[in-house]
C-alpha cells in the first residue's frame, strides 16, 4: 500500500493540531498488533486511527475493531485503506467525549490499541481509568518521555501522578521502542509503545477517588513535603498533617513522590477514616 500516493489522491493534509503522525511500516505495524496479545476473540478499540494503516494490521487479527477519528477528511482515504475489511466500524467523534459506559454496555469485555494524537495520551488514559469498567488491556504508542513516566518506580525523576494512577489499575511496560524516522510526517521525538494491563482491586482502597485526592496532593509541588502539601491540599493544621503522616509510618519530611502507590493507597484509607476526603 503506497499511503503517501492515496493521501494526495484524496487532497488530504496533515493537520498539526490533531497530532497526525501515521506508521507505514508492514512489519513494525505487525509486530505492535502482535504484542499487543489480541486474537480472533478480541473487540479492539483503536483511538485516532489517522489513515487506517494500523487499523488494517488489528482487523486481520482481531474479532471486531471500532476505530475512532476526530477528522472526517480522512474519509476517502480510509475507505481506500479498510477496503475489503468487514469487520471494522469507523466512528468519527471524539472519544475523550464518548459516554463510555454507555459504549461498553453495547460492545462488551475489549482491548485499546492504538498510535495516539500525543495530545490526548494523559486525557485518555485518565479517562480509561476512572471510567472503563470492561478495557483488559491498552496498547498504547506514545512520546517516549511519557512511556517511561506511565512505567516509572518511585523516588525517581519520571514517577509522577500518572504513574500512581495507572498503578492502582493495572501495571504498565514498555513493549515497544519506535523512532521517529518511522512516522509520516516526521515528529520531533521518538516514541514507544506501552501495554497497561488492567487488574482491578490490584492495590486495595477504601475509596477510588480519595486515592485519586490523595495522589494530587502529594505530587501537588514536588519540592515540598507530604506534610506541608497535606496542609495545603487538604486544610489540616500542621499536627495533624504530623499524626496522619505518623499513623502510616510516614516520615514528616519524606515528598510524595518517595511514596509508592501502596504507600500513597495506605495514607488515601487513613485521610478517609478520618473524614479528612
Amino acid at each position: 500500500m503506497d499511503l503517501r500516493s492515496i493521501l494526495q489522491k484524496h487532497g488530504f493534509e496533515f493537520k498539526k493540531q490533531f497530532g497526525q503522525n501515521f506508521l507505514t511500516d508492514v512489519n513494525l505495524l505487525e509486530s505492535i498488533v502482535s504484542l499487543s496479545g489480541i486474537d480472533e476473540n478480541t473487540t479492539v478499540v483503536e483511538i485516532g486511527c489517522g489513515a487506517g494503516t494500523l487499523t488494517r494490521a488489528i482487523a486481520q487479527k482481531a474479532k471486531k475493531v471500532y476505530a475512532f477519528d476526530v477528522d472526517v477528511k480522512l474519509q476517502p482515504v480510509l475507505a481506500e485503506t479498510l477496503a475489503g475489511l468487514d469487520n471494522v466500524e469507523v466512528i468519527f467523534r471524539d472519544f475523550n467525549k464518548l459516554d463510555l459506559k454507555e459504549f461498553e454496555r453495547e460492545i462488551g469485555e475489549y482491548a485499546v490499541v492504538a498510535n495516539l494524537p500525543y495530545y490526548i495520551t494523559t486525557p485518555l488514559v485518565t479517562k480509561l481509568l476512572e471510567e472503563s469498567e470492561l478495557v483488559k488491556s491498552a496498547s498504547i504508542m506514545v512520546q517516549e518521555e511519557v512511556a517511561l513516566r506511565f512505567c516509572a518506580k518511585e523516588d525517581t525523576p519520571d514517577y509522577g501522578a500518572i504513574t500512581a494512577a495507572i498503578a492502582l489499575k493495572g501495571s504498565a511496560k514498555i513493549i515497544k521502542r519506535v523512532p521517529r524516522t518511522m512516522f509520516m510526517p516526521r515528529p520531533n521525538v521518538d516514541s514507544a509503545v506501552v501495554k497497561i494491563d488492567f487488574c482491578r482491586g490490584r492495590i486495595p482502597v477504601l475509596d477510588e477517588k480519595a486515592y485519586r485526592q490523595t495522589v494530587k496532593c502529594a505530587f501537588l509541588n514536588r519540592r515540598k513535603t507530604l506534610e506541608n502539601n497535606l496542609i495545603n491540599s487538604f486544610g489540616v493544621s500542621r499536627e495533624t498533617s504530623k499524626q496522619i503522616l505518623s499513623s502510616c509510618g510516614i516520615d514528616e519530611k519524606a515528598r510524595g513522590e518517595t511514596l509508592s502507590p501502596e504507600r500513597l493507597a495506605n495514607l488515601a484509607d487513613e485521610l478517609k477514616r478520618r473524614e479528612i476526603l
